[in-house]
């Protein structure tokens, strides 16, 4: 049997272009590049939804709330070898008025309650993957995004790192900060979303760290 690899995270999991504002295509987007490097040994499961937080309800738009989901979606596709989770970025609009910290703490309950669903793992044990998404630029600011967005996104951004790494250490997860591994700057439109170019260097990177843990 196949090892199952879910990539669970918003947007930029999801593949939005900003260019189009549509979805990059099967062989742009970082999940499924991520596929083709792995091989037929792996089945890796998209479930990307812009937007997404790791555990606010979202008073604008609704089942947004990746706590609410993680079960039924680690359940969907039992048995399950490998999650990984890339959020935090939509954790960081003004109106949940959350700091970095805060939005740690809101994926360790994810985290911990995606581990705690055992009977999804295969042989009942739990290996998670957290990832920093990439920093939301300052030039945000200036975009009509800004408006939906809010106030100081950008800098609760850059501080993710250092507090998804202290969860991940709690936790006994794995850990990648994407910023570390991704050159290229996010798109000049929006300053948030990965571009083609961000997506084949998060999909080279984690394609190494998959193996790690799962070879």
């Amino acid at each position: 049997m196949r090892k199952h690899v879910i990539c669970f995270g918003d947007s930029n999991t999801h593949g939005y272009c900003a260019m189009t504002n549509g979805r990059f295509n099967e062989d742009e987007r970082w999940t499924c590049l991520l596929s083709k490097k792995l091989g037929d040994d792996f089945l890796v499961i998209e479930e990307g939804l812009s937007g997404r937080t790791t555990c606010f309800d979202d008073p604008i738009h609704e089942g947004l709330c990746g706590l609410d989901y993680i079960y039924p979606c680690l359940m969907s596709h039992e048995p399950v070898d490998l999650l990984i989770i890339m959020l935090g970025t939509n954790d960081t609009k003004e109106r949940f008025g959350s700091s970095a910290a805060c939005i740690a703490l809101g994926l360790k309950r994810l985290a911990e309650k995606a581990a705690a669903a055992k009977e999804a793992w295969r042989g009942g044990h739990p290996e998670i993957l957290l990832v920093v998404p990439q920093n939301i630029a300052p030039e945000y600011a200036d975009t009509e995004i800004a408006l939906t967005m809010g106030r100081g996104c950008a800098e609760k951004s850059e501080q993710l790192a250092y507090e998804f790494q202290k969860t991940a250490v709690l936790l006994g997860c794995h850990y990648l900060d994407a910023n570390k591994v991704i050159s290229a700057k996010t798109n000049t439109i929006d300053y948030m979303h990965l571009t083609l170019e961000g997506h084949r260097q998060l999909a080279d990177a984690l394609a190494d760290e998959v193996k790690k843990i799962l070879i």
